[in-house]
C-alpha cells in the first residue's frame, strides 16, 4: 500500500507533471510498433461496435497483436525493407529450413553407416522376419448386401483362377485389370516389405503361411476380398533390398536419438511442465524467459527456445497442453531438446541448404509475401509509385492495415495473422509492445460501449392487446383464394 500511495504523491507533485503526463499516456495505449500506436479509444470501438465479435480478454489481445504485427511489417514496406534478403527469408521459413538441414545432415549420417551386401539381403530374404507381398483387392463396402458381397466373391474367385493357370505368372497384369486398391495397384500390386503384424489380422495370418512363390485362395479381410502372392527373391530384389534398408535405416535412427539422450545427459527440470503451461497462457513475456526447462551437456532448452518451436508444431499440441499428463509434456521438451542438439550439430558439420533448396524456401517465402500483400491490398510497387517518401509511403501503409482490421472486424475480410517466423524476426528487428493494462481498460470501454449499444434497442412490446373484433353489422373481409396458372 505504501508503494502506491508513495507513486500517487510523486504524480500530484507540482514538479512532476511530464512523468504525470507519460503515465496516464500509457494508460491510453494498447501498444506500440515500429513508431505507430494503437490506441485504447480505437481498439475498444473496434470490437465494442461490432456486435458479431464478443468481448472476451483473448479477442481484444489477438487482435491488438495482428494489428501491432501488420504495423511493422508495413511500416517495413514504407521504408523500403526488403524482405527477400538471405537473412529474413531463413528467419522466416525457419521450419523448413530446419528440416532441410536436418534431411541433409541425415543423409551424412546415412553415408557413414554402409550398405547392406547382396549376401545380406538374401539372407534376410531367407530368414523370413522381413516379406514382401503382392495383392488384388476386390472392394466389398462396408454397407454392402449380402447380394453385393455374393457378386464381389464371385468376381474375386473369377480372377483367382486366371492366376492359379499361370501359376502366378501374369499377376501383375491381373493387378493392372481388376485390384480396387490404388495405393498398391500402380505399383503391380506389391505392398511395402515388413515386418508380421502390419496388415490387419485376416491378411496377416493367410500371407505368413505363404512359402515364396506361392499364393493364397480368395482372403476376406475388412477391406474386401484379397488374392495374396508372395514373390520370389529373383523377383523383388531390388524393392525388398529398399524395404529392408529402410527398415534398418528407421531401427538406427531410433538407437541414435536414444544415444544422443543418455551422452547429452538430456534431463527436464523441476517445474519445467508447470512453467510450460504457464508460457502457452502468456505468450508475449515467455518469449524473452531465459527459465530453463531441459538441461543437457554443453547447453540447455528454455522457455523462449519451447516458445520459438511452438508455431511450428501441430497447433493441437498448445491446446493439448493444459490437459496432457505431465509425462506427455516432458516426452515433448526431451523431444524439442534432441531436435535442438541435432541441429546445432548440424552447425557444427557446416551443413548448407543447395541452391534447389534455397529455390524451394524462396518460394514459400514469396508465396506467404503474396498472401499477405494480398490481404492488405499493398505492395512494394504501389507504394513505389503513389508517394515519394519513406514518411509517406509508412502513412498509406498504415492505412491499408487499418482498413483490413476494419474488414476483418466487419466480416468483410479474412482474418490471417502475420506468419509467425516472419512476425518474430520483424519484432525482434524493430520496436514492439504490446501494454497489457491498455488492453484491459480497452475491454471495459467496449464493455461500456456495448452495453449503450444494447440500451438504444427498442424494447418488444409485450403482446398484451385485446384482439380486435368485428363491429355488429360489419362484414368480415374473406381473403381471395389465389389460383396458380
Amino acid at each position: 500500500m505504501r508503494r502506491l500511495a508513495l507513486i500517487g504523491w510523486v504524480l500530484a507533485l507540482g514538479g512532476c507533471n511530464a512523468l504525470r503526463d507519460t503515465f496516464a499516456g500509457r494508460q491510453q495505449t494498447v501498444g506500440t510498433a515500429a513508431g505507430q500506436t494503437l490506441t485504447v479509444e480505437h481498439l475498444a470501438k473496434l470490437i465494442g461496435h461490432a456486435s458479431r465479435i464478443p468481448v472476451r480478454p483473448d479477442v481484444f489481445t489477438g487482435l491488438a497483436s495482428v494489428y501491432l504485427d501488420y504495423a511493422v511489417f508495413a511500416t517495413a514496406l514504407g521504408h523500403g525493407r526488403d524482405l527477400h534478403d538471405s537473412t529474413l527469408v531463413l528467419a522466416a521459413e525457419w521450419p523448413l529450413v530446419s528440416q532441410i538441414r536436418w534431411e541433409r545432415y541425415h543423409e551424412q549420417l546415412i553415408a557413414t553407416r554402409g550398405q547392406l551386401t547382396a549376401a545380406q539381403m538374401d539372407s534376410a530374404f531367407t530368414a523370413g522376419s522381413m516379406r514382401l507381398f503382392q495383392h488384388i483387392l476386390i472392394r466389398v463396402p462396408a454397407s454392402a448386401l449380402p447380394m453385393i458381397e455374393q457378386q464381389k466373391q464371385k468376381e474375386a474367385t473369377s480372377v483367382l483362377m486366371q492366376a492359379a493357370v499361370q501359376r502366378g505368372a501374369n499377376f501383375r497384369q491381373l493387378v493392372q485389370k481388376y485390384s480396387e486398391d490404388p495405393g498398391s495397384k500402380v505399383r503391380g500390386g506389391y505392398l511395402p516389405a515388413s515386418p508380421r503384424g502390419q496388415w490387419v489380422a485376416a491378411f496377416d495370418s493367410a500371407a505368413w503361411t505363404l512359402p515364396p512363390g506361392a499364393m493364397t485362395g480368395v482372403v476376406r479381410t475388412p477391406f474386401g476380398f484379397h488374392i495374396i502372392r508372395r514373390p520370389p527373391l529373383a523377383e523383388v530384389r531390388d524393392s525388398f533390398a529398399r524395404g529392408l534398408e529402410d527398415m534398418l535405416g528407421g531401427t538406427q535412427d531410433s538407437l541414435y536419438l536414444s544415444d544422443l539422450e543418455t551422452r547429452s545427459a538430456v534431463k527436464v527440470v523441476s517445474g519445467a511442465v508447470g512453467a510450460v503451461r504457464q508460457a502457452a497462457q502468456a505468450p508475449d513475456p515467455a518469449r524473452k524467459s531465459g527459465r530453463v526447462l531441459v538441461d543437457y551437456r554443453g547447453g540447455a532448452f528454455r522457455v523462449r527456445d519451447f516458445m520459438h518451436w511452438l508455431p511450428a508444431l501441430d497447433p493441437r499440441v498448445l491446446s493439448a497442453l493444459s490437459t496432457a499428463t505431465e509425462q506427455q509434456v516432458e516426452g515433448l521438451l526431451k523431444g524439442l531438446a534432441q531436435r535442438d542438439i541435432l541441429l546445432h550439430q548440424a552447425d557444427s558439420a557446416r551443413v548448407g541448404l543447395s541452391d534447389s533448396d534455397w529455390a524451394m524456401v524462396r518460394a514459400q517465402q514469396d508465396s506467404a509475401l503474396t498472401t499477405v500483400e494480398g490481404l492488405l491490398k499493398l505492395t512494394p510497387a504501389l507504394l513505389r509509385d503513389s508517394v515519394t517518401t519513406p514518411e509517406g509511403r509508412a502513412r498509406l501503409a498504415m492505412t491499408r492495415v487499418n482498413d483490413y482490421v476494419d474488414r476483418v472486424v466487419g466480416g468483410e475480410a479474412q482474418f490471417a495473422p502475420l506468419p509467425p517466423y516472419l512476425s518474430e524476426y520483424l519484432r525482434a528487428h524493430g520496436s514492439w509492445e504490446k501494454n497489457d493494462a491498455g488492453v484491459q481498460l480497452a475491454i471495459e470501454r467496449a464493455q461500456a460501449i456495448r452495453a449503450q449499444l444494447d440500451s438504444l434497442r427498442p424494447t418488444p412490446r409485450p403482446n398484451n392487446q385485446p384482439v380486435p373484433t368485428i363491429p355488429p353489422g360489419a362484414q368480415p373481409i374473406t381473403p381471395r383464394r389465389r389460383t396458380l396458372r
